[in-house]
């Protein structure tokens, strides 16, 4: 592990607290009343641990053979298997990590510096897609790809405010917010969840009727990991149009890139609710007019609009004809088939691809991210300095994306849900850089490194007083629980960045519905007066 955090080990060591597994496993057996549960668990001396571990590490920063590895993996069929898991952990002194897609930036799903357990919600994915009410019941274990592609097979007019990459898991996506192209014209996928079912601390079944109306609301942006282990999401469908148009225009420093997207910070929060238009900044080489390259910037102007290139072209003349757009760089589709659009797949490709939970690309690399919020346009000149120090980073692979707010976003309550973003904000900026996996643990930290001086250079430029962070973007920089010690002022340093004063509300219902705070990780919601008792959990 890397010095973003001191960790206080608590007094026991590894191999003393091990051979609790063992009867961790025969607990298992005795709790769910059923002897195929045996087939859902992997100790590190099965053969398949390893492949089950690893099929959903989606940050290969914590694949290296020194990251602390969980003592027992479970993958649940159904309740009992779960509450079993939690009843046994909370017997047999585990910390348990939940894992639904494997994408928390920080690795929490999967790693801790203490005796744990991961409850693997991979085989929980079902998806019930009902038209009579417009909803769906989404078991948490579900990736956004499959709720996509489940929802197009009985409409192609509904839709679902969720994110862009496919194979992130909605448990932790819906739990933390959630958010993509359709941000500005619907919200959060946290905002449109009418129901849950959860699992908590005593192994109780609840939902929302049954967990009342504080921990509905805690679950929905605050994590779920703080408060049970969520197994399932009924969420509200929503009316799209039968053709939705997208565009990407690309632009270099050399085709006024910088001026772009200065201006751009101008509208992209005014804009119709039906549009949505992102930028995305990252380095590429250049080819002057000797034929040499060089490294520039460019920034990629994304959109999806909510209707068809008749009505956006007069749209884009009247809001930002800057950008020079023509029917020429439009395509018209479907929703569903926007969605692979924006997941970077090539046109010819099926929506059977949803289905798909392996990633590509940089998502197979190292990464490291962090967050920002924007309530007033950066300075022009300020870009240049940006430029250069993304210009700087020549090993790794530098990405900045602004998410521009405004319209419904700024219509909710900062108060509604445990997100607090809401109005005021002109844009949300996501610092992220990917590097090889090859590359040694020091050149890791080079990287690591080269992103926090960015974020350093950021701070004059965005929120302030807290400067606030999206939680699904975890970012352990930003301040940790230690883990014999979860205090209310140690952990509100970073839940006011996240939730601002929505924390002191959680805290509450944290110390309502899980007292001795048993689901915890270095970024969990404490409850008040929390001293963990040394053991294993």
């Amino acid at each position: 592990m890397f010095p973003f955090f001191i960790v206080l080990l608590f007094s026991f060591s590894w191999p003393a607290s091990a051979h609790n597994h063992e009867d961790f496993v025969q607990c298992l057996s005795h709790y769910s009343n059923s002897t195929s549960i045996s087939q859902l668990i992997y100790t590190q001396a099965n053969s398949s641990y390893s492949s089950v571990l690893n099929f959903s590490i989606r940050n290969r920063r914590f694949s290296s053979p020194s990251t602390p590895k969980p003592l027992v993996i479970i993958t649940p069929l159904q309740l009992s298997h779960v509450q079993a898991a939690i009843n046994c952990s909370r017997q047999h002194g585990m910390q348990v990590r939940v894992r639904s897609g494997g994408h928390d930036l920080e690795g929490l799903s999967y790693v801790s510096d203490v005796p744990f357990i991961v409850i693997d919600l991979i085989e929980m994915r079902s998806i019930n897609v009902d038209l009579e009410t417009s909803t769906a019941w989404v078991e948490a274990g579900a990736t956004i790809g499959e709720v996509y592609y489940r929802i197009a097979e009985k409409s192609r007019t509904l839709c679902f405010p969720a994110g862009a990459c496919p194979t992130v898991g909605v448990g932790g996506h819906f739990s933390g917010g959630g958010y993509g192209y359709l941000l500005r014209k619907y919200g959060l996928a946290a905002d449109n969840v009418v129901d849950a079912h959860i699992v908590d601390v005593q192994g109780r079944f609840l939902d929302r009727e049954s967990m009342g109306e504080d921990l509905f609301w805690a679950i929905r942006g605050g994590g779920g990991a703080s408060f049970g282990v969520v197994l399932a999401w009924k969420i509200q469908l929503l009316p799209v149009p039968s053709t939705v148009t997208v565009f990407t225009l690309n632009k270099n420093l050399e085709q006024n890139a910088t001026k772009l997207v200065h201006r751009w910070q101008y509208v992209a929060d005014k804009l119709d609710e039906d549009l949505f238009i992102i930028v995305i900044l990252q380095t590429v080489n250049s080819s002057s007019e000797g034929g040499s390259s060089k490294i520039t910037i460019q920034a990629s102007f994304q959109s999806l609009f909510l209707g068809g290139v008749d009505r956006l072209i007069p749209l884009m003349e009247n809001s930002f004809p800057e950008l020079g757009l023509t029917r020429e760089d439009c395509l018209e589709m479907s929703w569903i088939e926007s969605t692979l659009y924006f997941a970077g797949f090539p046109s010819e490709e099926s929506i059977g691809i949803l289905l798909n939970r392996t990633d590509s690309g940089v998502l197979l690399s190292k990464y490291k991210a962090k967050s920002d919020y924007v309530r007033k346009p950066i300075p022009e000149a300020a870009f240049e300095g940006i430029w250069e120090k993304m210009i700087e980073e020549e090993e790794g692979r530098p990405i900045l994306i602004f998410s521009p707010y405004g319209a419904r976003m700024a219509e909710i309550s900062e108060s509604e849900t445990p997100f607090p973003h809401r109005a005021g904000n002109i844009y949300k900026i996501l610092h992220s850089i990917y590097w090889e996996n090859e590359q040694s643990s020091v050149e890791s930290q080079r990287h690591i490194s080269w992103i926090r001086e960015l974020y350093a250079y950021f701070t004059p430029y965005v929120s302030k007083n807290p400067r606030a962070a999206y939680l699904n973007y975890r970012d352990l920089d930003i301040g940790v629980n230690s883990n014999n010690v979860t205090s209310y002022k140690q952990s509100r340093i970073w839940g006011i960045k996240y939730f601002k004063n929505n924390f002191n509300r959680l805290v509450h219902v944290k110390t309502r519905v899980d007292p001795t705070n048993f689901f915890r990780n270095e970024q969990s919601i404490p409850p008040l007066s929390s001293r963990v008792k040394k053991t294993g959990n």
